[in-house]
């Protein structure tokens, strides 16, 4: 592997960050997005439960609103159930735009990296190019200069790809499930609107 990376000549360096980070970002992004963490199953049931029961507290809304993502956005129509109908909308709107903007943390810079990878390997083959002509002289060429152009030019190329691929197939399986749980978010807030203003029996 250091045998590579010495053959690849600096270029590599910045690819390699750019890796860690893709990386990272990727394992980070699959920890936070589980269905089970954001859109958890019975959360509706249970407030509705507990609203019937009970009503609406300041105490039963902080707890839901910590929750998830999904109790967030429930939490804030629970906060303006005893307003009209078009309110207690405009509330859970607010508050899903700013879940969603939180799920999509991060996706832009996978995104950027997955957009720049194959160009920093462009660079690296480029720099590459230059050793090889470099490597031309009034005497003739030099084998070893000539070598490492070429090395720079296919480690630097293939890395910028092997980069690339997999970030933009996870950048848009993300982008995917975020829309995925923001319009289940979505629906089932449409059942508490309902359900709190009579329109639905559960």
């Amino acid at each position: 592997m250091f045998a590579i990376i010495e053959a690849a000549g600096w270029p590599i360096w910045p690819l390699l960050a750019a890796s860690v980070i893709a990386l990272t970002l990727i394992i980070e992004r699959f920890i936070t997005l589980r269905r089970s963490r954001v859109v958890p199953a019975g959360l509706l049931e249970k407030v509705v439960a507990e609203l019937k029961q009970r009503g609406p507290s300041v105490e039963m809304v902080n707890r839901v609103a910590a929750h998830s993502p999904l109790g967030r956005v429930l939490a804030a129509g629970v906060r303006n159930m005893r307003s009209s109908r078009e309110v207690m909308k405009e509330s859970i709107e607010e508050a899903g735009r700013a879940v969603a903007h939180d799920l999509e943390r991060f996706l832009v810079t996978l995104g950027t990296i997955a957009s720049i990878s194959p160009l920093m390997g462009l660079f690296g083959t480029i720099i590459g190019m230059i050793e090889i002509f470099g490597s031309q002289g009034p005497a003739g060429s030099n084998p070893q200069q000539l070598a490492h152009g070429i090395s720079i030019a296919l480690y630097n190329t293939g890395f910028g790809l092997m980069i690339a691929i997999p970030s933009v197939i996870f950048w848009r399986h993300f982008r995917a499930l975020v829309n995925a749980f923001v319009i289940d978010m979505e629906q089932q807030a449409v059942k508490l609107v309902e359900v709190v203003h009579g329109e639905r029996r559960n």
